[in-house]
């Protein structure tokens, strides 16, 4: 688990001008907005929504969800799951694969952990020998020294290939893996995992609304098997914050995990928006400045260790006079600002430069901490330090 770095710890009160650079920056009350947004959508249409804890990796701002009507978090390791768990988040959903016995049995651990508090743990699997694992530890939970050995069990949801082409059977060979999931006491199947990641950036509404229907079809297909075997269906979860209103209007998902919409980045600001999704705004932000000014370019303090670059350089934010400036790649710990279009003026020496990360989520990872205004990033005030409990939470 990550330390707020000391130089952090006496920020809270400050100006947003105290800020050194490079940092990772939360304004707190556009975060607010969406989080308000995203809770009103969902109560209006009658669906849980279940936000990805990795996106931010903090125990404070799942907290936070979760008391705005989220009922619990996903995350995407086993090791996020018990940061997680450890914080008091017991809602818990590792909507991943997870084979490794030495992961399943902290898995399994974990719904001993989430057991006394009423939480509750899930999983998605796509796999016979998965599940076959997946059932092993738990069985070896309840005798496993240490443990309390409550007979626990867990969720279990199949995750279906709707277009990612990543994880997930494809829809026909859902029911059998349902079918095996009952065999076993300490699992219980919850539903289907049907997440369409490359949907969320396609760039017009026309595409995204085409890769859902056929999504939403490839669930209709799953799901009629598995009620031919006189099995409930369950839950399906999925959708993003590119899509997640089209999943909700199909009738069909019962759960969406958006997660971007809290700071949305760079790279989700380059698609159409859908005008019946609420609006969401730019919320993160890392704060560099203007290091070096040469008659062509200016070089600020924030490289690719402050910003994840894979989804794109970060959009330089037009506060304070700063708009019209593209950012390119200066390596490690430089940005190159270069005028976007002639007649647009470069920063200043000592000029602070608002950055929007291409992609939050890694960016999040890159930072030990991030530092939570509120009145605005021109003259705003320092609320809250935030830590990111599970930056490295890699396994």
């Amino acid at each position: 688990m990550s330390k707020i770095p000391a130089y952090l710890s006496g920020l809270v009160g400050k100006s947003v001008h105290d800020i050194d650079t490079p940092a990772l920056v939360i304004d707190l009350d556009a975060m607010k907005r969406n989080l308000g947004r995203m809770a009103a959508f969902a109560k209006k249409h009658g669906i849980r929504w279940r936000p990805h804890a990795k996106l931010h990796k903090s125990v404070q701002l799942a907290k936070m969800q979760v008391k705005a009507g989220a009922v619990g978090v996903c995350v995407q390791k086993t090791a996020e799951a018990e940061i997680m768990v450890a914080g008091g988040v017991h809602n818990v959903y590792l909507s991943n694969q997870v084979i490794a016995p030495s992961k399943l049995a902290r898995v399994a651990a974990l719904t001993q952990a989430v057991a006394p508090h009423g939480g509750q743990l899930a999983i998605a699997v796509d796999s016979i020998e998965g599940i076959v694992r997946l059932a092993q530890a738990m069985t070896q939970a309840r005798t496993r020294p240490g443990l309390p050995g409550l007979a626990t069990v867990i969720d279990v949801f199949v995750e279906i290939d709707v277009g990612q082409g990543r994880c997930g059977v494809q829809p026909g060979q859902a029911v059998t893996l349902a079918l095996e999931i009952s065999k076993h006491p300490a699992l219980r199947f919850a539903g289907m995992q049907a997440y369409h990641g490359k949907a969320q950036h396609l760039r017009s509404v026309g595409e995204r609304r085409q890769a859902i229907a056929s999504a939403v079809q490839a669930v209709l297909a799953a799901r009629q098997q598995i009620e031919a075997q006189g099995m409930a269906p369950g839950l399906v979860t999925g959708a993003g914050t590119g899509t997640f209103a089209l999943e909700t209007a199909s009738g069909v998902y019962g759960e969406l995990q958006t997660g971007s919409f809290l700071f949305m980045d760079a790279d989700y600001a380059h698609n159409e928006r859908d005008p019946v999704q609420p609006h969401f705004e730019h919320a993160l932000f890392v704060k560099a400045q203007v290091i070096s000014a040469q008659a062509s370019h200016a070089v600020c303090d924030a490289g690719h260790k402050s910003l994840a670059i894979d989804s794109g350089m970060p959009q330089v934010h037009s506060l304070g006079g700063a708009g019209g400036l593209d950012y390119f790649n200066g390596g490690d710990e430089h940005g190159i600002l270069r005028p976007a279009a002639d007649g647009k003026h470069l920063p200043e020496l000592g000029q602070p430069v608002w950055l929007i990360p291409g992609h939050c989520d890694p960016t999040v990872n890159l930072h030990d901490a991030m530092i939570g205004v509120s009145g605005g990033l021109l003259r705003g005030t320092v609320e809250r330090i935030i830590r990111v409990d599970a930056r490295g939470a890699m396994t």
